[in-house]
């Protein structure tokens, strides 16, 4: 996959001094929203900061747009600026393992228009387990200016989502796992089951049983059911673990990709709203 970067070529980039790369930590739990900034005080790659997905990576959520709703362009920007991230800044992220969090922020700054972002396979955990150094040093960059160019073409509204899937004219895939599209357990929002029509791709399932992202004919074998020349709508429970199987999608070829960001989350915030239990 094109957006990945190992462990040994982070390293070696780390090794040439190389100024204009900004690490990024993005460690989070959903059950628990301070443990990441507790992990990344504790210890944490060279020269990385910190990003948070409630503070940072999300804007605040209201009645409707979803329990992790896109933050302000303006505010995102402004922090993209702070952390020393310009045009010509290659940026990499990681979080835990092969997470949900790090694909965020890959999402976030792709729509932004910046191209130089890579995740870290494996993460925190596999440069650990490689005996790479760490640190609790807090890092302190040259603030510079980003300038975004939003493509306001990837995301996707609850209306049109619903025009789409009632038209026929686009295939909306839900991310979260089977049990909870299927309505069986439901522990984070008041209501069961899955937006009508929606196909399950569990986002872990462009991940190898090894814990690695999947890669060509592995990943086309994963997505041989989607069409590559239909627009393809992505969505979860709030608009975060639909980013990876984006980022999936687009490297196997699919070209016409959306984000519904407030995904399931707000879908039921609007009582008009239908919800299906059984497999679409």
């Amino acid at each position: 996959m094109s957006n990945l970067i190992s462990v040994e070529r982070l390293k070696k980039r780390l090794e040439n001094n190389l100024n204009n790369t900004v690490i990024v930590d993005v460690r989070f739990q959903l059950d628990d929203s301070d443990a990441g900034r507790k992990m990344y005080l504790k210890s944490h790659l060279p020269g990385a900061v910190y990003l948070d997905l409630n503070r940072d990576l999300s804007g605040r959520a209201e009645k409707h747009g979803g329990a992790h709703p896109l933050p302000d362009r303006k505010t995102f920007a402004a922090k993209m600026g702070n952390i020393g991230i310009d045009a010509n800044t290659t940026v990499v992220i990681y979080d835990q393992g092969n997470e949900m969090f790090a694909a965020r922020l890959w999402w976030l700054l792709e729509n932004s228009g910046h191209d130089k972002v890579y995740l870290l396979e494996g993460g925190y955990k596999l440069w650990i387990e490689d005996g790479n150094e760490v640190t609790r040093e807090i890092s302190r960059l040259q603030p510079k200016t980003f300038k975004p160019n939003f493509r306001d073409d990837q995301t996707v509204t609850m209306e049109e989502v619903k025009e789409k899937t009632e038209n026929h004219t686009a295939i909306l895939i839900d991310s979260r796992a089977k049990e909870r599209y299927l309505g069986e357990i439901e522990t984070m929002y008041s209501k069961a089951g899955h937006i009508p029509g929606a196909k399950s791709y569990f986002w872990r399932g462009v991940i190898t049983d090894e814990g690695v992202w999947k890669k060509g004919e592995e990943l086309e074998q994963h997505f041989a059911t989607l069409p590559k020349d239909e627009e393809i709508i992505v969505s979860c429970g709030s608009g975060v673990s639909a980013c990876p199987n984006i980022l999936a999608l687009k490297t196997a070829g699919y070209t016409n990709v959306k984000l519904y960001p407030g995904s399931f989350s707000d879908w039921i915030s609007y009582d008009k709203n239908d919800i299906e239990l059984d497999e679409s």
